[in-house]
């Protein structure tokens, strides 16, 4: 790998590319108050307070500024102020103020600058070496507000948004996966196949599913079902709220309370919506005693929970208030860990198999015993499962990495990571393993010796994440063009004239009862625009019905993505469709 491929580099490059916006920002709008401007993935920002709205049209002009200013950067040169020497930089920047006291310690330490041509800004590092030769290949790519320091109580900012690459190449690659980004766009395909809505009136960050939408979920969740219950998973339910002691007794309260909506005050006491299953699971657990032969225990649920996110945050179906979690519980023995393990990955690689997903990997986060503060203090624990973890990654042969404290508190944990189809990685889902709820849950059974053994570990495992988020990854990967088995409307009918709609509702009825999903397209405009619509639709097969299939009882069926028709009888036409359904053929 060169220099130019590194992390590091390519944060370097951006960062830089972030003075170099506030340069021209301030030649441009004299009168701005900058505030920060860091790397980010594939790009860089910086957030400003204007004068006057800055609009996208302002954008161009902006990078011929830069592209300007550049010429004269022969590097970055580091520069030490006195706290007061670094607020008379910025006069009545409150902003900038404010994170001098925040880094000088209250006028303790000197504050770090760095100067490139006559640009100097407060800055801690993280720069290319030869400004006017590396900062070329750039583009600002959008705006957005911004509350200062991300709380809601404070300002809100303009927020410019761009990209640099070492190479034109690599700016011309990744300008046109955003375009395919946006014709992906899952918010933009939910509207156009009538799936999905998010309304001011119900609240942002609560999805209302469509009959169309709601299809696709049930699918997957059908699926999750059938595999779930193949594994040995019990499928259980749980309430929405709970009373506050059982989160208290998790953990989750005080600690979590930010992230979960405010308490309900009852007349036999405090409630609060949930905001994950674990809890009540827990509490299913123990029940009533258990035996060491029940082992392992799978709890499987897709149970909803609620998260109070900052509005500001919310992304569609991305990141939510309400979510629905491919949830599941697994309670296990010590000397289990590395057979269930294997299971979950192995489970979760299936459901991949089916779905067509390929450009994946594992993730292996550890603990540090050098931060003990941030773990549960059992050191054997640790080593132990952690080793089962890699030996399950090693013996299925999987691409995996591993990274040190960057465990949860109370267990190692497996994230799987994607390579989406227009470039972008995310965590798709996480296993985690814990052995803290045992404490806090007095989690016990009944051993072969007849003793009562609290060595309970417990899988946490979502591998189709949440729901929402699942959905929208499965927009964006099929850009809207289900497979068969997923798709909310399989087959289009398209009588050519009005002669032909009693043949249309006939086979409709036919292919109903077997369990297709159908709709009959023979509104009162051309046969042509009618074929159009079914296609923008995205439906897997169009059927035309004339003069001649109604004679013959036959069907001209068009598939998705041909230009070419065969003409079939009705029952082969649906004894197709049925195998291809029933294979989930992708």
């Amino acid at each position: 790998m060169s220099e130019h491929d590194s992390l590091e580099y390519l944060s370097n490059l951006r960062h830089s590319c972030a003075h170099l916006l506030a340069a021209a920002v301030m030649e441009l709008f004299p009168s701005t108050h900058r505030t920060i401007g860091p790397s980010i993935e594939n790009g860089f920002y910086f957030d400003f307070e204007f004068q006057e709205p800055l609009t996208d049209d302002d954008l161009p002009k902006i990078e011929a500024k830069m592209h300007e200013i550049v010429k004269s950067w022969k590097g970055f040169e580091k520069q030490e102020l006195s706290a007061q020497d670094a607020k008379d930089e910025y006069p009545g920047n409150k902003y900038k103020h404010e994170l001098i006291e925040e880094f000088s310690e209250h006028g303790k330490k000197k504050i770090s600058f760095y100067k490139s041509g006559s640009y100097r800004d407060l800055c801690k590092g993280g720069h290319i070496e030869h400004p006017d030769q590396e900062l070329k290949f750039f583009k600002l790519t959008s705006l957005a507000g911004a509350y200062w320091k991300g709380s809601e109580k404070n300002a809100m900012l303009t927020r410019i948004y761009g990209t640099v690459w070492p190479t034109q190449a690599e700016l011309d690659v990744y300008l046109l996966q955003q375009e395919e980004a946006k014709k992906r766009d899952h918010r933009k395909i939910g509207r156009e196949l009538e799936l999905f809505f998010i309304d001011d009136m119900v609240g942002k960050g609560l999805v209302m599913w469509l009959p169309k939408g709601t299809i696709l979920r049930d699918q997957v969740e059908k699926l999750a079902k059938e595999k779930e219950h193949d594994a040995g998973y019990q499928r259980v339910a749980s309430p929405h709220i709970a009373r506050e002691e059982l989160f208290l007794t998790s953990g989750h309260l005080p600690y979590y309370k930010d992230s979960m909506y405010p308490p309900m005050e009852m007349d036999d006491g405090t409630y609060y919506l949930k905001a994950m299953n674990c809890p009540h699971h827990h509490r299913m657990f123990l029940f009533r005693p258990r035996s060491y032969r029940e082992f392992p225990i799978r709890f499987a649920e897709y149970g909803t929970c609620y998260r109070n996110e900052l509005s500001g945050t919310l992304q569609g179906l991305l990141r939510v208030r309400g979510m629905t979690m491919n949830d599941a519980h697994i309670y296990i023995r010590k000397d289990q860990i590395k057979d269930e393990f294997k299971k979950v990955l192995q489970l979760t690689q299936e459901y991949f198999d089916i779905f067509g997903l390929k450009d994946y990997w594992f993730r292996l986060s550890k603990w540090s015993p050098a931060h003990p503060e941030k773990y549960i203090n059992e050191p054997k624990n640790w080593e132990y499962s952690e080793q089962m973890l890699r030996e399950v990654l090693q013996e299925m042969k999987v691409k995996f990495v591993e990274v040190d404290d960057e465990a949860a508190f109370y267990g190692p944990k497996v994230d799987v990571q994607f390579k989406s189809v227009i470039g972008r990685e995310e965590t798709m889902s996480t296993i985690q393993l814990d052995f803290l709820a045992k404490a806090r849950f007095n989690l016990n059974y009944i051993d072969s010796e007849g003793k009562e053994n609290n060595d309970v570990f417990v899988i946490h495992r979502a591998p189709l994440s949440v729901h929402e988020r699942f959905m929208a990854f499965l927009i964006e990967h099929f850009a809207g063009a289900f497979p068969l088995w997923l798709s909310p409307v399989q087959v289009a009918i398209v009588p050519i004239s009005q002669d032909q709609h009693e043949y249309a509702a006939t086979i409709q009825q036919k292919l109903d009862k077997q369990g297709i999903r159908v709709e009959v397209y023979g509104e009162a405009e051309s046969m042509q625009n009618r074929i159009r619509k079914a296609a923008g639709q995205k439906i897997p097969y169009i059927l035309v019905v004339g003069k001649k299939e109604v004679e013959d009882g036959t069907v001209s069926v068009r598939q998705r993505g041909s230009k070419e028709s065969t003409v079939v009888k009705v029952e082969e036409f649906a004894s197709k469709v049925n195998e291809e359904v029933n294979s989930r053929v992708i």
